[in-house]
C-alpha cells in the first residue's frame, strides 16, 4: 500500500482509497490536527509520496509528516507538484529537500497534476521503487485495524491491512483487544467504492463487516485473527490523544436530546473525540469534549451545525493539566498520585499539591528570513524556549521552539500568519509535561464566585488574563439598579476589578434651591437603599453574556 502525503485540508477526514496498478493509495490530510490520520495511514503502507508545492516549498507539516514516514522505515518518493505555475521554482525546492531530508535531488520527480506533466513517471517510479508486501498466505491470518466507520444499516465497517494468511466470508475472527469473536458477513476491496470479494489475502488492504455494533469494538491499532488460531498481536500505533478540551451546550435546553443524538452519531465515525457529560448552573446540561486540536474542534462544530442543524455554545478551549498530589487522603480518593485536570473548576488547591504540570509541544516554524525577528518576539511572549535555527535555503528559515500548549491553542497561528504576511507555516508535536507555576483564577460578581468563568493561567500572566476577562464581563453584563463589582481573584487575593455602575434616579430633581442639608439627606437615603439592594439583590447573568465571554474568538 502507498501513502500519499498532501497538504490540503478537507471538511471530512474519512479515508479514500483507490486502485492503481496493483497498489492501494490512501490520501490524507497534512494539517497538524490530523497527524493521527497520518500515523494510521503509514501503518498499512510500504511507501509514501511526499508531495511538495513548487511555489511554496517545504512547509512545517511536510517536515512532520516526513519524519513519521521515516521512523516507520517506509520508502519515500519526493514529488514536486505545480511546476506549471508562473512563480514555481522547482530547483530551489530540490535543494530544500536535499538539505532538510538528505534525499538526493536526482530522486525528486517534477510534475504538474493539473496538466498531467510527468504523472505517468510517478506511477512507474511507484512500481519500481516501492517494494511489494513480504507477507505469506501460508502464515496464520493476522490483520491490523487502521480505520473504521459506522453504517446505520450494516454496523461497523473496519478497514484492515493483512499481515499474514487469508480470510473469507463466513470465517470467525477474534479481536485481540476485546477477546470477542465475530462472524465475517462481508469483506472486500475499496476502489474507491466498496468492491466485495470472497477472500482477502496477505499484503492486501480492504474492509470487513462482522456484526460489530459500536466503533469502539473496532479499536484502531487492534489485531484480528481466526477463532482458535491465536497469534502474537501486531505492534499498533499511538492512540488518539486529545490536546484541546471544550464545553459544548445546547443554546436551548429543550434541544438537549436531539443534540445528544447528533453528538453520538458523529462520534461513531470519529473515534478520536472523547465525550464526558458535564453540567453548568448557567448553561445547563452539556458535555466536555476532547479534540486533537482547534481545527478538529471547528470541523466537529461545523458538522453538527450543517449535518444536524444543531445550535450549540462552545466554551473557550482548555488543555489538560496534571497535578502531583501531596495529600495522602486525596491520593486515596483519586486512586493515583498524579491526576489529569480537564475542567478548570476541578483544579486542586496549592496546599494539596506538590507540583503542577502543563502540556508542552515541540513547534516547528518555517518562514522567510524577513520575518524572523517578529516571530522570535511572538514566541518569547508565549513563554517559548528556542531549540534550533536552520536555514533551509538562501531565504527560508526553520525555527524549533518548545511551547506550552496553552500558549498556542487559541490565537498563536493567527498572529503568526499576520506577522509573516501569511508566509509562515507552523506544526507541532507532543513533548510531554513540564513543571509550571500555575494558578486557578476565580471570577466573582459581588463577592459570589461564578464557576463557569474559572480558568487556569500561568502565574506571570494571571493579571493580564484576569483584567481582560473582567473587561469583557463589564461589556456583557447589563446594568442593574445596584452596583456590580466584577473581580478576578487568586484564592482570597483580588488581582483585578471592574465596576458596573447602578442605574440611578435623580432624587434632587424636585429640589429648586433650599438648604444643602436637604439635598444631602436625599442623597444619603438613596445610597442606603442602594447598599441594601446590593446586599439582598441577586445578579442574573443572561446566557448571552456567558456566550460572549466564554466562546473562543472566531478565526
Amino acid at each position: 500500500m502507498l501513502g500519499y502525503i498532501v497538504k490540503s485540508v478537507e471538511f471530512k477526514t474519512r479515508a479514500v482509497m483507490f486502485r492503481l496498478y496493483n497498489a492501494l493509495v490512501r490520501a490524507h490530510l497534512g494539517h497538524v490536527d490530523f497527524s493521527y490520520e497520518v500515523s494510521r495511514s503509514i501503518s498499512a503502507c510500504q511507501g509514501v509520496l511526499l508531495v511538495v508545492d513548487a511555489n511554496q516549498g517545504i512547509q512545517a507539516q511536510t517536515v512532520a509528516n516526513f519524519f513519521l514516514a521515516f521512523e516507520a522505515q517506509l520508502t519515500i518518493i519526493p514529488v514536486i507538484n505545480k511546476i506549471d505555475l508562473k512563480n514555481a521554482d522547482p530547483e530551489r525546492v530540490e535543494r530544500q529537500i536535499e538539505k532538510v531530508f538528505d534525499i538526493p535531488k536526482e530522486d525528486c520527480i517534477k510534475i504538474s497534476a493539473k496538466l498531467g506533466t510527468n504523472v505517468d513517471q510517478v506511477l512507474k517510479e511507484v512500481v519500481k521503487r516501492i517494494p511489494p508486501p513480504t507477507f505469506s498466505v501460508k502464515d496464520p491470518f493476522r490483520a491490523l485495524v487502521f480505520d473504521s466507520n459506522f453504517d446505520h444499516y450494516r454496523g461497523v465497517i473496519a478497514n484492515i491491512a493483512l499481515f499474514g494468511g487469508q480470510v473469507r466470508k463466513g470465517d470467525r475472527i477474534v479481536s485481540a483487544h476485546l477477546g470477542k469473536a465475530y462472524e465475517v458477513n462481508e469483506l472486500g476491496l475499496l476502489r474507491p467504492e466498496e468492491h466485495p470479494t470472497e477472500k482477502l489475502y496477505a499484503g492486501q488492504v480492504g474492509y470487513v463487516i462482522a456484526g460489530m455494533k459500536e466503533v469502539k469494538e473496532a479499536q484502531i491499532g487492534d489485531t484480528l485473527f481466526l477463532h482458535k488460531h491465536p497469534v502474537e498481536p501486531l505492534p499498533g500505533f499511538k492512540p488518539a490523544k486529545p490536546m484541546v478540551f471544550a464545553g459544548m451546550y445546547p443554546v436551548d435546553q429543550s434541544d438537549y436530546s436531539s443534540l445528544r443524538s447528533a453528538v453520538e452519531k458523529l462520534t461513531l465515525n470519529d473515534s478520536s473525540v472523547t465525550v464526558h457529560r458535564d453540567s453548568s448552573p448557567a448553561l445547563g446540561a452539556g458535555w466536555r469534549l476532547g479534540f486533537l486540536g482547534l481545527l478538529h474542534m471547528e470541523v466537529f462544530n461545523q458538522r453538527l451545525e450543517q449535518e444536524y442543524n444543531a445550535s450549540v455554545i462552545v466554551t473557550a478551549p482548555t488543555v489538560p493539566y496534571k497535578a502531583v498530589l501531596s495529600s495522602a487522603k486525596l491520593i486515596k480518593e483519586y486512586g493515583a498520585e498524579e491526576i489529569t485536570i480537564v475542567n478548570p473548576a476541578q483544579f486542586p488547591d496549592k496546599s494539596q499539591v506538590s507540583e503542577y504540570l502543563e502540556p508542552m509541544v515541540c513547534g516547528t516554524i518555517i518562514t522567510p528570513d524577513d520575518y524572523v525577528g517578529k516571530i522570535m518576539t511572538l514566541c518569547l511572549n508565549r513563554r517559548a524556549v528556542q531549540k534550533n535555527t536552520i536555514y533551509i535555503d538562501e531565504h527560508r528559515v526553520m525555527l524549533k521552539y518548545l511551547f506550552p500548549l496553552n500558549e498556542i491553542v487559541i490565537d498563536f497561528y493567527d498572529n503568526l500568519k499576520s506577522l509573516s504576511s501569511g508566509y509562515a507555516s507552523f506544526d507541532y508535536e507532543d513533548a510531554g509535561y513540564q513543571s509550571a507555576a500555575l494558578i486557578k483564577l476565580d471570577f466573582l460578581l459581588n463577592g459570589k464566585p461564578v464557576e463557569e468563568l474559572t480558568t487556569i493561567a500561568h502565574k506571570d500572566k494571571a493579571y493580564a488574563v484576569g483584567k481582560a476577562m473582567c473587561e469583557r464581563l463589564q461589556d456583557s453584563i447589563p446594568r442593574q439598579l445596584f452596583e456590580i463589582a466584577i473581580q478576578a481573584a487568586i484564592g482570597s487575593k483580588v488581582i483585578a476589578r471592574e465596576t458596573i455602575k447602578a442605574y440611578r434616579k435623580n432624587v434632587l430633581a424636585k429640589c429648586y434651591g433650599g438648604d444643602i442639608t436637604r439635598k444631602m439627606k436625599l442623597l444619603k437615603k438613596q445610597a442606603e437603599g442602594k447598599k441594601k439592594m446590593r446586599r439582598i439583590g441577586n445578579i442574573e447573568v443572561p446566557k448571552d453574556a456567558f456566550i460572549n465571554v466564554l466562546k473562543r474568538n472566531d478565526r
